[in-house]
């Protein structure tokens, strides 16, 4: 069985400029075939995403499940909701690995996850992963049986599971004992900070519920899913502090594009920099037929800009001013970048290593011969004015100047013997 393959700068994620040392954790392992995704215990944060198909649609979440593997995600959810939908995992199951695509699947339960894990063993073994949430699984006496189901049948199948606790589907019997309880203290505490408390509590709870049903403490993941970034670190540091199970991070309901990514981004930071967290997805609305891959490319870029894993060549770009009137600079560094993100699939196993590489594209000769140098390889274009050439540097030396209307064509093709020449040399 082989693990998945990450890339860790461990001169970044440590030291006074560093975030801080990780949370020691237990470490749950999921699994399909070959492919090994380890969760905390030291391992690099996983990044996951999760697909917005009808799952009954064997074809066409299939195809989803790939592209989110393409981009980069290294767990892949989906909703089981339905008999239909959990008929239906085993074809996904069969059209992935026909595929070549080994990415472990997540099952995504509510409501009837006991029953349709129980009735569709096929289901239950194809899926990797089990992700359940104790609020809505009824109440009382209910609730606590249909638990058990579904953990006996994680058991069974020696799967783990991620127990979700999220602030609009919390166990309300749960909450109201703690607001009860809070109301006759001699100094109630704010309400909110009774339910994020709650939150803590439903998971550990039942985290603990799991392991008396015989699930093992290392095939637990937690998370306490709310939707405003202050509440989310404020769960997350208390969660962290009382409990030693790996941490699932994402902030609910994030929104639609640049607030959806600001949002996330702020409170994923925080927690990520004191070490907490083990495992994320960027929960973003996508625009009317935008692409579901973005909330996987947006995780992997919190945690390289951070300096806890490297995906893809990184590219550096100034933000353009009255120097640079010509979008060139613009418009090439999105195709180096496009370009550079597209070849990831194939190069990250042709050429290890190379999701480190550094790339600057630079608009004026202000900063783009400085930054051209400090960058692997950089191209300094000429803004406003300046001399219609552009200077290229390879590991901080200059080496050849571009002119003419192929300047974009002729720096990508150094890019790519530059890839090639240092990078191809490890391989065997």
């Amino acid at each position: 069985m082989s693990q998945v393959n990450v890339s860790v700068d461990s001169a970044s994620t440590h030291g006074e400029m560093g975030p801080s040392a990780r949370r020691l954790t237990r470490q749950a392992e999921v699994a399909w075939g070959s492919q090994k995704v380890l969760i905390g215990g030291g391992a690099p944060v996983v990044v996951q995403s999760m697909t917005n198909t009808d799952t009954a649609d064997a074809i066409a979440t299939a195809i989803q499940v790939k592209e989110l593997a393409l981009a980069g995600s290294e767990i892949v959810r989906i909703t089981v909701n339905t008999p239909e939908a959990a008929r239906e995992v085993i074809a996904i199951r069969e059209q992935l690995d026909r595929m070549g695509i080994s990415v472990p699947l997540a099952g995504d339960f509510h409501y009837n996850g006991h029953k349709l894990l129980t009735q569709f063993p096929d289901c239950a073994q194809a899926l990797s992963k089990y992700r359940i949430n104790p609020g809505n699984m009824g109440g009382g006496k209910k609730r606590d049986d249909n638990f058990a189901q579904m953990i006996e049948v994680a058991c069974r199948y020696q799967k783990p599971v991620r127990i979700g606790v999220n602030w609009g589907s919390l166990d309300h019997e749960l909450l109201a004992r703690m607001m009860d309880d809070n109301v006759k203290l001699a100094q109630p505490r704010d309400g909110r900070a009774v339910m994020r408390d709650a939150l803590v509590v439903s998971a550990i709870s039942n985290a603990e519920r799991a392991q008396e049903l015989g699930l093992s403490g290392d095939a637990i993941i937690l998370s306490c899913k709310v939707s405003h970034v202050q509440d989310l670190i404020a769960v997350y540091r208390d969660l962290a502090a009382r409990c030693d199970y790996p941490l699932h991070l994402g902030l609910t309901e994030a929104g639609m594009g640049s607030k959806g990514i600001v949002a996330s981004t702020a409170a994923l930071s925080v927690l990520l920099q004191e070490g907490i967290g083990d495992t994320i997805r960027i929960s973003l609305t996508p625009e009317p037929g935008g692409d579901r891959t973005r909330e996987v490319v947006v995780g992997q870029e919190i945690l390289q800009t951070m300096g806890l894993r490297a995906f893809t060549p990184m590219v550096v770009a100034c933000p353009g001013c009255g120097r640079t009137s010509s979008t060139v600079f613009q418009e090439l560094a999105d195709q180096i970048q496009t370009y550079l993100r597209e070849q990831m699939p194939t190069w990250k196993t042709q050429f290890p290593g190379v999701e480190s590489m550094n790339v600057a594209v630079m608009g004026c000769v202000v900063n783009g011969p400085g930054e051209s140098r400090h960058a692997d390889i950089g191209i300094s274009l000429p803004g406003t004015g300046e001399v219609p050439s552009a200077p290229v540097f390879v590991d901080g030396e200059r080496t050849v100047t571009l002119k003419g209307d192929h300047i974009a064509q002729e720096f990508q093709k150094i890019v790519q013997d530059y890839v090639a020449r240092r990078y191809g040399a490890h391989v065997r």
